[in-house]
């Protein structure tokens, strides 16, 4: 089959324009619970997200009485933070790689946390795990940030 000049210009030029378009970004969601599925209290579910840059993740008020927010120091520098208001959904897009570490206030100290990475740079890790956290919190953000594969970077 011989493509007319026209034609062979047209599919030329649209192969370019669907190869110039960005990846899509992936939506993410964070149920906030009063009980997980595997019997513990107040957690984020999933508590621990990796995801790339430009991902959103949408903290859903499943249960109520919680609230998503960052937890001071916990961030890469110059990332923007977030505070949500208690019951309600909050979407939150990543554009910076790092360690973000977040609570849920009212419960924070029955250790309701959760940690998000994004990409593959990890820098503020030591600076993640040098934040002190009250009671429980303490013990599952430990877990968490054991949990982070560094190895591949």
């Amino acid at each position: 089959m011989r493509l007319r000049p026209a034609t062979f210009a047209a599919a030329t030029m649209m192969v370019g324009l669907l190869a110039a378009l960005p990846a899509f970004a992936a939506d993410h969601e964070v149920k906030m619970l009063n009980m997980g599925g595997d019997g513990q209290r107040m957690v984020f579910e999933p508590a621990y997200l990796e995801i790339e840059p430009g991902d959103t993740v949408t903290f859903v008020a499943t249960d109520p009485s919680h609230n998503s927010e960052i937890i001071a120091g916990m961030l890469p520098e110059g990332a923007e933070g977030w505070k949500g208001r208690i019951n309600e959904e909050l979407s939150v897009t990543f554009d910076q790689e790092g360690v973000y570490g977040y609570k849920c206030l009212p419960h924070y100290a029955m250790g309701m946390v959760g940690v998000i990475k994004v990409g593959t740079d990890v820098a503020n890790l030591e600076e993640t795990r040098a934040v002190r956290h009250p009671g429980q919190a303490a013990k599952r953000m430990a877990e968490l940030l054991d949990g982070i594969d560094v190895a591949s970077n």
